[in-house]
């Protein structure tokens, strides 16, 4: 079986042909420049393989519901021109089913399909890099509701150590993203995490920022499992020891179950090489084809 599988962000779009036991056969990236240069390269690739279905993992805000007039759609991104794009109706003139969801959904479907969230129920994926986001796998399936979880967008407690006093998310003051991500490191610092190594200061606060989200959804979501990705945690051996030792300091034992009296275990990295996106897009696709 040909599974077409697209991991569409903001920077790149990385389109793929996997089968049904996570081989991926070819892949290709194409800029993420606008949508009326984008999307016919998009098309075009997948016009060249025999796809059985089509499952799209991409960046949002989306819109989901399947009987609203804008399914299928990124609805109201800060990606310049692509708001109100209509991403499923593009790939329409292929002809086969097609699978939709946030790319965060998509890669902790991959996770738990392929990876190292198989055989849980309960697992979220939290990705860390320019922007954060949050799949939720809930009861064996993606969860779903108004719309997708946006939990890059919480609210979070201003450390009294924090410069920069303001997170830099032009909705909100105080959320995740614009406090933890790569471009609140890079606004707060001066420089991207990869040239800040050595910095104690800087792991800290990021670690006090990632625990304390986390808390939070260990609160609402009961995950079985947390799994940490994007690119911020290619500094995980800066930021996963101080995530374990804030983590088990604000949660002060009020959960007390396996997974949480051991953080190193419960809160983990992505396991699949950066192929967790592409994997979930193509199960996406899979679902939908059985329907």
């Amino acid at each position: 079986m040909k599974l077409g599988a697209l991991e569409a962000g903001g920077t790149k779009m990385v389109c793929a042909i996997c089968d049904e036991n996570g081989n991926v056969s070819d892949r290709v990236s194409i800029p993420t420049t606008t949508p009326e240069e984008t999307m016919p390269k998009l098309v075009d690739y997948f016009k060249n393989h025999e796809i059985d279905c089509l499952g799209i993992a991409c960046f949002g805000p989306i819109d989901l519901r399947e009987d609203s007039k804008t399914y299928g759609y990124i609805t109201t991104t800060p990606k310049p021109g692509w708001a109100n794009t209509d991403v499923v109706g593009a790939f329409k003139e292929l002809g086969v089913p097609i699978g939709f969801d946030v790319d965060v959904n998509g890669s902790v479907l991959g996770e738990v399909t392929f990876g190292i969230g198989k055989g849980h129920k309960h697992v979220i994926y939290i990705t860390l890099g320019t922007g954060i986001g949050m799949g939720v796998y809930q009861d064996g399936k993606l969860l779903h509701g108004m719309q997708h979880p946006e939990g890059g967008h919480i609210l979070l407690p201003i450390h009294p150590n924090d410069p920069m006093k303001k997170a830099i998310c032009p909705f909100h003051p105080n959320c995740f993203e614009g406090l933890a991500s790569g471009t609140a490191i890079r606004a707060r610092w001066g420089k991207g995490g990869q040239d800040l190594i050595e910095k104690d200061e800087v792991w800290d606060l990021e670690a006090y920022y990632i625990a304390t989200a986390l808390v939070s959804y260990t609160m609402t979501l009961s995950p079985e499992l947390i799994i940490l990705g994007g690119g911020l945690m290619h500094q995980s051996e800066q930021i996963l020891p101080r995530v374990y030792k804030e983590y088990a300091k604000l949660l002060n034992g009020y959960v007390k179950t396996e997974q949480t009296m051991h953080p190193e275990k419960y809160i983990v990295c992505q396991s699949l090489n950066d192929n967790q996106g592409i994997l979930g897009a193509a199960m996406l696709g899979l679902q939908k084809l059985r329907g």
